[in-house]
């Protein structure tokens, strides 16, 4: 094909050449027809639709999972959250309840003559395992 002369005596392209060219001119075509697509109100409406349908696709698809979850009777993330923040709940408040426990063993123990406390030998035990007690609420709350 490089052999022979175009009619204005210009040689022939090369395949490349000739296949540069057209690729160019395609993709000229292309961009002039995208932008008259984009440059219309109707594709922006369009847009709008395509991302509202797959925002309510989304949606159901969220419920319909919902649904088949609670159905199998499974947990769901809700549930989990939920059962999280109560049982954090109610942590602190045995926290308190224990502390009180301790502050009224504090004051029997300062009001009650301290020969009654060493003869029974119970009063330090029992403060010991409270006190262990209390460590083992604090690792559970601090891992939560």
């Amino acid at each position: 094909m490089a052999d022979k002369p175009n009619q204005d005596g210009a040689p022939a392209p090369t395949p490349e050449q000739e296949v540069r060219r057209l690729y160019e001119e395609a993709e000229t075509r292309v961009a002039r027809s995208a932008e008259r697509v984009v440059s219309r109100d109707s594709f922006g409406e369009l847009l709008a639709m395509v991302t509202e349908n797959a925002v309510a696709l989304t949606r159901i698809g969220n419920e319909a999972m919902d649904l088949v979850l609670r159905n199998l009777r499974v947990a769901s993330r809700q549930d989990i959250n939920r059962l999280t923040r109560a049982l954090g709940r109610t942590e602190d408040k045995l926290e308190q309840v224990l502390q009180e426990v301790e502050e009224l063993r504090d004051e029997l123990g300062s009001s009650s003559n301290g020969t009654a406390r060493s003869r029974s030998g119970g009063g330090s035990k029992s403060s010991g395992s409270g006190a262990s007690r209390r460590g083992s609420t604090r690792r559970s709350s601090g891992s939560s």
